[in-house]
């Protein structure tokens, strides 16, 4: 399975801002109930989400669509609180 640069590139910003709010939420500089934190596991999952596509991997598209309406659901909750 050859998998584009494109796609690699995409994949690795995904994780990359995934892992920057679970390392800012842990180091205490980054509060999980702040938009910031929510925004980035979004748009993370979703870029997840979208390459689990194709080729289709159910457990990793279940995985990155349910995180990142979680996170979509924390954004919508926050903004109306």
């Amino acid at each position: 399975m050859d998998i584009s640069l494109a796609r690699q590139i995409a994949s690795f910003v995904g994780a990359l801002l995934i892992l920057v709010a679970y390392a800012g939420q842990q180091t205490g500089w980054m509060d999980s109930r702040k938009p910031a934190y929510n925004l980035l596991n979004a748009a993370g999952s979703a870029i997840l989400a979208y390459i689990a596509f194709h080729p289709f991997q159910i457990g990793f598209v279940v995985l990155e669509i349910t995180w990142a309406a979680i996170s979509v659901y924390a954004l919508v909750r926050a903004r109306g609180a």
